[in-house]
């Protein structure tokens, strides 16, 4: 039997119409019924593609010239949009951005979740879609002996040089970031050398507090000192009275990793300070605290809703990180209980309990579902459990204590909605109902979203 061949070939030109977007925003163009996938291409384009990749099922297509273009394409304030990789989507209008992240939530609803007909509400976007992350980690190279940073070109680990700004940092990240890189040069620090493993300087890490303006920097070099350490503080905090926190990290790995083991405040306070809703957070610079502070307090207003707590309800937290949920849910309910792997992070959400005068949480260290079967155990059964996991979703381990604990309520909050998908499935087969979920875009111009999703448990 004839093995079957794609009805296209590498490096091919063809002129295409496309047709739909995939989850991760590129175009689908069809030939003969086989699909090409094609970063930068929107619906309805008719475009010039070259065939970069022929499977045997699909294809990859570059696309080399736009010939009919599409009236939600607009041009990307970013000029190094198609070097760097770190968004996909800036080259569609937002309300097309908001469309696609419904449309993809939908889809697994559909194909992995078999729940065609749980309402996927329009995502919830921002007012002004750029310019929200709080959080830069940015790589410190050389040219020409002078210091770079920038994000590394796509798929590689060299730097974008002529990256002067990040259209989607907080303007004060942007700015430290530069009088770090100005002020070491001066001074004569050597950025380092992945390939060599020489150097110093390795990546410039900042933390800003959109509410508060409190900024937080972290210099993360190979070496054990930090050279002229003095004269850098005394430069930084002259030029930038919002800085509170100057942070040594040493990172003598040969890795990926950005922050090494050893941390050491040589300047300010050991933590700043950042507020959602009516709630501060103080933040270390291993804190998990989430990139979009104003589309968390949307996020979390959500969960609430989903939650209905009333002031007799007990509510635990799974994967509770440094509180953030956990105090939100506090506010209302009689009684929540946090649970997290991290020891760290619950040191913070201990600080976080307190910083707040909230009274009414726990927090315990341990997985999730080693620690609610012994709750079960002595006789806990809470009424609501809200769960907010990994990218890679739950263990099914968690899913069944879950059940097990039979709580009325499920508010499952997500960064992936394809394990979100999965895990609803699990929790339909399990006696439980998904009524609905409310899709939020905690990263315009990336082509990921945020989910919630309300739970409740079948008469």
């Amino acid at each position: 039997m004839a093995k079957q061949k794609a009805p296209v070939k590498k490096n091919e030109k063809l002129t295409l119409t496309f047709e739909d977007l995939t989850h991760e925003g590129n175009g689908v163009a069809k030939v003969d019924g086989y699909p090409l996938f094609v970063p930068y291409g929107l619906p309805g384009e008719e475009a010039v593609v070259k065939v970069v990749k022929a499977n045997k099922n699909f294809g990859f297509g570059k696309l080399l010239e736009v010939k009919q273009s599409s009236d939600e394409r607009v041009e990307p304030p970013c000029n190094v949009f198609y070097k760097c990789g770190g968004c996909q989507l800036q080259h569609m209008s937002y309300d097309l951005q908001l469309q696609m992240k419904q449309n993809q939530v939908k889809n697994v609803m559909k194909k992995i979740a078999h729940l065609e007909h749980v309402p996927v509400h329009p995502a919830i976007g921002m007012e002004d879609p750029w310019r929200y992350r709080n959080k830069v980690q940015i790589p410190v190279g050389e040219d020409d002996g002078e210091l770079i940073t920038g994000f590394y070109r796509m798929r590689s680990h060299e730097i974008i040089k002529d990256m002067e700004t990040c259209v989607i940092q907080d303007e004060l990240n942007d700015r430290s970031v530069h009088a770090v890189r100005r002020i070491a040069n001066r001074l004569g620090i050597e950025a380092y050398d992945e390939k060599k493993d020489k150097g110093v300087l390795r990546h410039i890490m900042v933390r800003t507090g959109r509410e508060t303006n409190e900024t937080m920097i972290v210099l993360i070099t190979r070496t054990e000192k930090l050279p002229f350490e003095k004269e850098l503080i005394r430069e930084l905090t002259e030029t930038f009275p919002h800085v509170k926190s100057i942070v040594h990290n040493v990172n003598k790995q040969r890795t990926n990793v950005i922050l090494g083991k050893k941390m050491k405040v040589i300047w300010g306070e050991e933590y700043i300070h950042d507020t959602i809703g009516d709630v501060t957070f103080a933040i270390s610079p291993k804190s998990f605290y989430q990139i979009n502070p104003q589309q968390t307090d949307r996020l979390y207003q959500k969960a609430l809703e989903y939650a209905k707590i009333t002031e007799n309800d007990t509510v635990i937290d799974a994967y509770c990180g440094i509180g953030t949920i956990s105090l939100f849910l506090a506010q209302r309910a009689k009684k929540v209980y946090g649970i997290e792997v991290v020891p760290e992070a619950i040191e913070d959400a201990k600080k976080n309990a307190e910083l707040n005068g909230i009274t009414n949480a726990e927090f315990h260290v341990g997985q999730a579902e080693t620690v609610m079967p012994e709750w079960k155990q002595q006789g806990f059964n809470p009424d609501v459990i809200v769960v907010d996991p990994p990218r890679k979703g739950c263990e099914v381990d968690f899913l069944q204590a879950m059940m097990d604990m039979e709580p009325n309520r499920i508010v499952y909050v997500s960064c992936n909605p394809s394990t979100l998908a999965r895990d609803l499935r699990i929790l339909e087969d399990g006696g439980y109902e998904t009524k609905e979920v409310q899709p939020v875009d905690m990263f315009p111009q990336t082509n990921h979203v945020e989910c919630v999703a309300e739970v409740v448990r079948k008469a």
